[in-house]
Order: C-alpha cells, then structure tokens, then sequence
C-alpha cells in the first residue's frame, strides 16, 4: 500500500484540498516501486518541494507490462464490445468534470500554469477529448473488398495489444488524455509514463479509471525519469507500441530503442520552431491578441511545441504590429497562477530557466536586439519576462532552435515568396500561421508552408475532431480525430474461400 500526498489551497481562485496517491498505479492498485526510489515534485513558482512519489525502473515497467498483457488477453480488447469501452470512457469524463477544479489546481501547481487557463482550457479540452473517443469506440471497423464470386474478403482492424505512452510536463492531463483516449477506444491497454516534473494529475486520477469500471490492468500509471522508466518501456518486449510526446532528440532515441527490441510501432509528437506570417492587409488588433496567444502565454508561457516563435512581418505593418504587439506584451502581468489576474507563470524548472535564458543570451550575442523583456522576473521561481527580439537574421539560434519560453523573433520580409522561403528554412515542420484578409493569398500560403497543421488568422486553435501532427522532424503520426485511431489498431485481411476448388 503506497502513501498519499494531501494539499490544502487557500487561494484567489481555488480553495479546496487534494489527495494524491504517491505510488505506482499498475493492475489496478498502487504500489511501491521495486527500487524504492523516489521524485521530489518542485513548485515552479518558489522552487520548494511540493511531495515525494515513487520512481519507477524498468522492473516496475516489466510489472505493469505483464499486468497489462494479462489484462488485454483476459478482460479487454475484443473480449468488451466497443459501446461497453464507449461507456467506460465516457464515465470518466463525468468524474474529471465533476472534479474539474481540483485538477485545475494541481494542474496549477505542479506546472505553474494559471489556474484561470487550466480551468478554462486544458482540463475541459482533456474532458472533450475523452468523449470524443468514447463516441468513436463503437464505430471501429474495416471493410468488405470485392474481389470475384468465389471469395469474401473483408478487413478487421483489431488493437495492437499493450501501448507504451510517454507524456510530456507541459500539458500533463491534455497529453494524457491524447494518448489514452484513442487506445482505450480501440482496445489496447496502457502503460503510461507521465513527466517526472509533472505526475500529479495523472496519479490523482487513477482512483477514477477504477470507479469508470476499467478492469485491473487496462490502464497503468509508472510514474519515473525518462532515462529509466522511459527507456525501460521503449524497450519492454511485452509493448507493442509506443506513443510519445516530447522533444525530437529524445523521439530518435525511443525510435532507436524500439528498433534494436522487438520493432514495436511508434507514433512521435516532437518539437517544432512554428513560423507565423503576418500580411499588410491584417486585422492589427485581432492578430496582435493571437500572436500573443500564439507564442508565449494563454499556451503556458512559451512552453509549447507549436509556439508561434518565428513571427514574420510584412514591411508595410511592421512598426504597427511591432508597436502594438509591445503595448499588448508589456500589458501582461507575469507573476502568481492562482492571482485573478495573472497571465505568465513561471517557467517548469531551474534547468528550462537556465535553457531559456541561454537562449537569450545567444540572441544578444548574434547580434539580435532586445525589444522588450530579456531578464529574469523577480527574484524567486523560474519567472521570465515576455522577450521580444528584433534585428533578427535567419541564421540565428534564437531563430533555427526550439527555445520553448517566453521569446519571440520578429522578422521583416516584403514578398510573399519571401515570407514562404523564410518560414520553410527550418528542420521543423510542426504548425504554421498565416495572417490576412485576402483568402486566396491565405490559403495559397498556408498550402505552401510545410508543416503539419497551417492556421489562417489565428494560432494555436487545435480541434480534437482535426489531426495534428507534423512533418520534417515535428514528428510521426496524428493525434486527435479519426486519424489517431490508425495508430492503436492493426488491419488484418481475411480471404474466406466460399467456391474455389484445387
């Protein structure tokens, strides 16, 4: 029996207290790690430990593979029909909503997101997710092929078996319901590995896999460090899959272990270093307020894989947008996520402080100007100011290199074969944005950028109904919509002979 972690918030937004079990969650119980190891969880905002929870190994990993593996041959998979996992799904989500402020609050907490955004957006969009593929659990199916007379051929598409996820720190119950959702509704069962930094909403809510009615087994939570546990599931030769969210340097690492195992299939969310190119003919005051949202703050202070960090801007605006996108910048309090009225936490750790404000420092050496910001907020926490960069050239770090903080690059261009040439001159290929009133151009543009996901006068507005993914080095694989489900079943071809004869 492993222990608990209770907290009391007396906040501006939230008051309430929060249970968290600390252990391991596999087959359906929590456990202590075979290890005994454990992760001291810090506040972003002081950089105090907030709790201990257990740090699982590779022997933990094995554990709840075999745990998962029994649990798909005997009580999941197949075994329960699509609208039964539908209901499950869907009963989950009751509990998330009916704790909805609970989970804003720890979401808060442990990764220094506001409360505000957390309860307005990730943990209603996690809860969304979550029905979407209750609805799509039911709807699994393949298809009848003509062939001659003599023969019925149709398709199955069948769960892969035992699924490996690896979420990352800076949408930890958004992640997770991206990776679960569709491999629930499928029929795999799950390991899932959350953030190190990050594991308090995924541990608080595996009292609720057990009261939706999952079976023991189907959903396992190890919580652990990347080099170990991660590792260790990318590769377990019980797990048949691997889904991962995080950078691309560790995604060719998980790449390389599933390859020398067992060839196991692997889906990959990685960085990006996202352009957004913003026309003469714009709405000022509607693409100033998505920028802002783009790049570094309503999406978790620039921590965020799509961060519109690369913004290019035609000649003709420039100084209007520039003008404007400091006013708005500088309007933005940075400070305490449980204040009414705050818009920019800190960042998640002393070492994404220190990346960050490396980055900076590059930008300045290169021969950038800083606009605005630059330094360190406060004295206390992993708080940076907003930053703005311009004077900035193609060539730079700050430009070519994922910075995942509170720092834009704003580049002048004045042709659109410019402005398209600029924003593909990267190894990303995760999102774009494109801002004007001319559709045509818009859509021309959005065409002709190569990433995954283009927006058209907005940033950072995903769908769960759309796919999301990216090209390049951004990834392998979608996310979200019917697309998701491809990666969590096998098609299998079946050739029923009804008159051929030898």
């Amino acid at each position: 029996m492993s222990s608990t972690f209770t907290y009391q918030f007396d906040t501006p937004t939230y008051k309430g207290t929060s249970t968290v079990p600390t252990g391991l969650f596999i087959n359906g119980k929590f456990v202590e790690p075979v290890e005994k190891g454990t992760i001291e969880v810090l506040n972003p905002v002081n950089g105090k430990v907030i709790t201990s929870v257990a740090a699982g190994t590779a022997a933990d990993i094995d554990i709840a593979a075999q745990a998962a593996r029994k649990a798909y041959k005997e009580r999941w998979g197949l075994k329960v029909p699509g609208a039964q996992r539908g209901r499950m799904l869907n009963k989950l989500a009751d509990l998330l909503q009916a704790n909805v402020d609970e989970f804003s609050a720890l979401e808060a907490l442990d990764v220094g997101k506001t409360f505000n955004i957390a309860r307005m957006f990730e943990i209603p969009g996690a809860i969304a997710v979550l029905r979407y593929y209750a609805g799509w659990a039911d709807k699994i199916q393949g298809k009848t092929i003509e062939t001659n007379e003599r023969k019925l051929a149709y398709t199955r598409h069948e769960p892969i078996g035992v699924v490996g996820a690896i979420i990352p720190w800076n949408f930890p119950l958004t992640m997770l319901s991206w990776k679960i959702g569709p491999a629930l509704a499928a029929g795999n069962a799950v390991i899932l590995k959350p953030s190190e930094l990050t594991p308090l909403t995924a541990l608080r809510l595996c009292p609720l896999f057990v009261e939706a009615g999952f079976p023991d087994g189907v959903i396992n939570i190890v919580n652990g460090y990347g080099i170990t546990a991660g590792q260790a599931l990318s590769e377990n030769l019980i797990v048949d899959k691997i889904a991962f969210t995080g950078s691309t340097l560790t995604g060719r690492k998980i790449m390389e272990a599933a390859a020398k195992t067992n060839l196991k299939k692997v889906t990959l969310e990685l960085g990006g270093k996202s352009p957004s190119v913003i026309f003469d003919d714009i709405d000022l005051e509607q693409t100033v307020k998505w920028m802002s949202h783009g790049i570094l703050y309503v999406m978790n202070h620039g921590q965020t894989c799509t961060a519109g960090s690369r913004i290019f801007v035609q000649a003709g605006i420039y100084d209007k947008f520039l003008k404007a996108f400091t006013e708005h910048t500088l309007s933005l309090k940075v400070g305490d996520p449980f204040a009414r009225d705050t818009y920019q936490g800190p960042q998640i750790s002393q070492t994404q402080f220190e990346r960050i404000m490396g980055y900076i420092k590059s930008g300045k050496e290169d021969g950038a100007t800083v606009h605005v910001g630059g330094e360190r907020h406060g004295d206390e926490g992993y708080f940076i100011q907003p930053t703005i960069f311009t004077e900035c050239k193609p060539n730079m770090k700050i430009v070519q290199e994922e910075i995942f903080g509170p720092v834009a690059a704003i580049i002048k261009f004045t042709t659109e074969e410019e402005a398209i040439e600029q924003a593909n001159n990267t190894l990303y290929g995760l999102a774009c944005s494109v801002f004007t009133k001319d559709i045509d151009r818009a859509i021309r543009v959005a065409h002709s950028i190569e990433a995954g996901t283009a927006w058209i006068n907005c940033h950072n507005h995903t769908e769960m109904n759309v796919p999301f993914g990216g090209f390049k080095q951004s990834g392998i694989g979608r996310e979200l919509g019917e697309y998701a489900l491809e990666n969590y079943t096998n098609v299998k071809a079946v050739h029923v002979n009804i008159g051929h004869r030898l």
